[in-house]
C-alpha cells in the first residue's frame, strides 16, 4: 500500500475509536458453578445439517440518493412508480423510495488555503459560515479540512455551527515558502487537493452512515498529491459521498503567476468529472462573493429535495467490481445522482 500523507491530527482521530472501544473487549469473568449443571429439558438439536432449514437474507441493498429538477426547478412530489434503474444496463427492483430532507446529514468542508486563493480566502470563511449555520440540525454533523501543502484537519466532527465557525476563521494561507512541500518534491507550491478528498471520504466519512457530502471550495487546481483523480473519486464512491465543488479562483493570482492558467483549466475539468461521477455537481463563482453565497444556497436548496430509493441488485456478487447506475424519472427531468457504486461487501465496506 503506498504512503499518504496523513496530519498527526487526522491519524490520532482515525485510531481513536479503536481505543474507545478497546474497554468493551474486557468482559468479567464468570463464576465458578457450585455444582453440577441442571438437566436440560429442551429438545435435541438435529445432528445432521441436512435437518435443520437455512435461512438466506440479502441485507445487500443499495441506497441511491438523488435530486430531480425540470425547467422551473426541484421537483419534490415524485414517487416510486414514477422512477426506473438500472445496474449495467439490467433493471433493478425498487424497495423502498422516500424523501430524505429530515435525514441526518453528515458534511465535510474542505477548504483550499493554497497561494492562489489568498483574495479569497476570507470570502470563503464568510459564506461557509453562514451555510453552515443555516444547514446544520442537532441530528447533523460537520468537520473542516484545510489543504495546501498540508492537509489538516482544523475542526472534527460537531453539530455546532460556531465551532466550525472558529475554525474557519483561524485557517489561513500556506505556500510552504522556503520550507519546501511535504511531498518531498522540493518545490514550496503545492496543493494536495486529491489527498484532501480522499482523506475525507476514506478515514472520516467511510464509517458514516446516512447522508454525506463533501462541499469543497477550490479553483481545482491539485499539485503534489500521491493520489489522484481516479483514486480519489473511487474513495469517494466506495463511501458514498455526494461531492460538491464550488469553484472559486483569484483572477489576479493567476494573471500575475502565468504558469496557473493552464492548471486552473484543467483543474476545472477534474473538478466536474469528481462532482459528475459522484452525483454532485460544480458550482463556478469566479471571485464574486456574491455568486458565492449564490452558490451555497443552490447546495442547501438541493440537500432539502433530495430522495433515497433503495434495490437489492441481481447481481449480488461482492466481486468489488464497478456497476454502472443508471436512474429516470421522466424524460423531461434532469436527475442528479452518482454513476455507479462497487460492489463491496458491508464488512468490507467497514474496514
Amino acid at each position: 500500500m503506498r504512503s499518504r500523507t496523513l496530519t498527526a491530527a487526522l491519524l490520532s482521530l482515525a485510531l481513536l475509536p479503536l481505543a474507545l472501544r478497546a474497554p468493551a473487549l474486557c468482559a468479567q469473568e464468570a463464576p465458578s458453578p457450585s455444582g453440577p449443571p441442571p438437566a436440560s429439558t429442551a429438545p435435541t438439536v438435529p445432528q445432521n445439517d441436512t435437518d435443520a432449514p437455512t435461512i438466506n437474507i440479502n441485507v445487500n441493498l443499495v441506497n441511491l440518493y438523488f435530486s430531480a429538477r425540470d425547467k422551473d426547478g426541484f421537483i419534490t412530489n415524485l414517487v416510486k412508480n414514477d422512477c426506473a434503474v438500472t445496474e449495467d444496463k439490467v433493471p433493478q427492483t425498487i424497495k423502498d423510495f422516500t424523501q430524505e430532507k429530515k435525514l441526518p446529514l453528515t458534511i465535510g468542508i474542505l477548504l483550499d488555503t493554497s497561494g492562489s486563493q489568498m483574495n479569497v480566502l476570507p470570502l470563503e470563511k464568510e459564506s461557509g459560515a453562514t451555510f453552515l449555520r443555516d444547514v446544520l440540525t442537532p441530528k447533523d454533523e460537520a468537520f473542516l479540512i484545510s489543504f495546501d501543502i498540508n492537509v489538516d484537519l482544523l475542526a472534527d466532527y460537531t453539530n455546532r455551527a460556531s465551532d466550525i465557525s472558529r475554525a474557519l476563521n483561524k485557517a489561513q494561507i500556506n505556500t510552504g515558502a522556503g520550507t519546501g512541500s511535504i511531498t518531498g518534491n522540493g518545490t514550496p507550491r503545492g496543493t494536495l487537493l486529491f489527498d484532501a478528498v480522499y482523506l475525507a471520504a476514506n478515514e472520516k466519512l467511510r464509517q458514516e452512515a446516512g447522508r454525506k457530502i463533501i462541499v469543497m471550495l477550490t479553483d481545482g487546481g491539485d499539485q503534489g498529491s500521491q493520489e489522484t483523480l481516479k483514486t480519489a473519486t473511487e474513495a469517494a464512491q466506495k463511501s458514498d459521498v455526494i461531492v460538491y465543488v464550488i469553484l472559486i479562483a483569484d483572477h489576479q493570482f493567476y494573471s500575475n503567476g502565468g504558469f496557473g492558467i493552464n492548471l486552473a483549466d484543467s483543474g476545472a475539468r477534474d473538478m466536474e468529472k469528481l462532482a459528475s461521477d459522484t452525483g454532485g455537481r460544480v458550482i463556478n463563482v469566479g471571485h464574486d462573493g456574491r455568486k458565492l453565497e449564490d452558490a451555497f444556497q443552490q447546495i442547501q436548496d438541493e440537500l432539502r429535495t433530495q430522495y433515497l430509493l433503495s434495490y437489492t441488485p441481481t447481481n449480488d456478487k461482492d466481486d468489488g467490481t464497478f456497476r454502472k447506475i443508471s436512474l429516470s424519472c421522466g424524460k423531461d427531468l434532469r436527475i442528479q445522482t452518482r454513476n455507479g457504486r462497487y460492489a463491496i461487501s458491508a464488512a468490507d465496506a467497514g474496514n
